[in-house]
């Protein structure tokens, strides 16, 4: 009552004093309770080796929270050295009992081979125990098993179910592979406006990969009306997470005015930190920016510095771009030979102006 405040104002150093009485007696709920306060810092300094004392007490009287807790302890390396073995022993007397939290970080235990051998198969057995609880991370993690294949016939159906009941408690990574399937129609009818409204739920909770892919919803009208500025603010949610996609998109929407004033400058923002991941069209526009002084100072050698990147991860572009440069002595040294290597590359993947210099080289 004093831990609530329900009928008595609320008052954490009071609730462990009785806690503590209680405890003192055996009490393994108390004890467990106690475990939880030295842990979070509640009502008493945050010392994890005294979290780890009345854990044990409890855990070892069988109680299922805290052989959970002492499990999680264990794993973490909070107040013990961390011990993965002594992990899953703790974590499995506590789901053997049903607790779902403790089921669930099992599955994880075997699916990683984190104090047990790597074993699929098991994971997936404590996975669907702690889901047909109801446990969401459990659900949605049944559904990538099943939507991969993993030790489990590949079943987009099944999939399909165990994301939605997830999806349904507000796990994030759950709606954003439903609204995936949708939009793709995997294994489902596509559906636009179903994938919108999944990966808007998940957008709102933060989950960066929503926010990229619903702009792009919004960019190109999938289930709701084209929307530039909307697109704009999705974007720059998931590109402010660090999604390279989302960067270079937004990039490419300053760059054109596009729900935007046209801003080389921004474009160029974008474009650096989605380059700077090894993002090669970001890289060949920059390039680009440079060799044509878009907004910054013209220069061939930072052009050139960027055509190399992208052009080494196989830009055709870039790569053609590169041949020119050779060619032509901009940047660099005049360098005949170089520039027939790049313009090589680019022309065996089909792109025909390099095709078209590579005949004029041997002619």
């Amino acid at each position: 009552m004093y831990y609530y405040g329900e009928g008595a104002p609320q008052n954490y150093k009071t609730a462990m004093k009785w806690w503590t009485l209680a405890a003192e007696q055996g009490d393994a709920r108390a004890q467990s309770v106690l475990g939880a306060m030295y842990q979070e810092g509640k009502g008493v300094v945050q010392d994890y080796k005294t979290a780890v004392k009345w854990y044990t007490l409890a855990a070892e009287q069988g109680y299922a929270p805290a052989q959970f807790s002492l499990g999680w302890m264990y794993e973490k390396g909070l107040g013990v050295p961390q011990d993965y073995k002594t992990a899953v022993k703790w974590y499995t007397l506590s789901a053997e009992q049903g607790h779902t939290p403790a089921q669930f970080n099992l599955g994880l235990m075997y699916e990683q081979g984190q104090g047990v051998p790597q074993d699929d198969k098991t994971a997936v057995k404590w996975w669907t125990l702690a889901a047909e609880q109801g446990y969401a991370r459990a659900q949605f993690s049944l559904g990538v098993m099943y939507a991969q294949g993993t030790d489990v016939p590949q079943d987009y159906k099944t999939a399909l179910k165990w994301y939605t009941l997830a999806a349904e408690q507000g796990n994030a990574r759950a709606q954003f592979n439903l609204g995936v399937m949708y939009a793709q129609g995997t294994d489902v009818p596509q559906n636009y406006k179903t994938a919108v409204k999944w990966l808007t739920l998940a957008a709102e909770r933060g989950d960066a990969d929503a926010q990229y892919n619903l702009g792009v919803m919004y960019d190109q009208g999938l289930g709701v009306p084209q929307d530039y500025k909307t697109a704009l603010k999705w974007l720059t949610l998931a590109a402010e997470q660090g999604v390279a996609d989302a960067q270079y998109n937004l990039g490419q929407m300053y760059y054109n005015g596009q729900g935007v004033l046209q801003d080389y400058e921004t474009a160029m923002k974008w474009w650096t930190l989605a380059a700077e991941q090894g993002y090669a069209r970001a890289q060949f526009n920059l390039g680009v920016m440079y060799d044509n002084g878009d907004g910054v100072p013209q220069d061939y050698k930072t052009a050139m510095k960027w055509w190399t990147l992208a052009a080494e991860q196989g830009d055709a572009g870039a790569q053609f771009n590169l041949g020119q440069m050779y060619r032509k002595g901009q940047g660099i040294s005049q360098d005949y030979k170089t520039a027939l290597k790049w313009y090589t590359l680019a022309a065996e993947q089909g792109y025909a102006r390099a095709q078209f210099n590579l005949g004029v080289m041997y002619d």
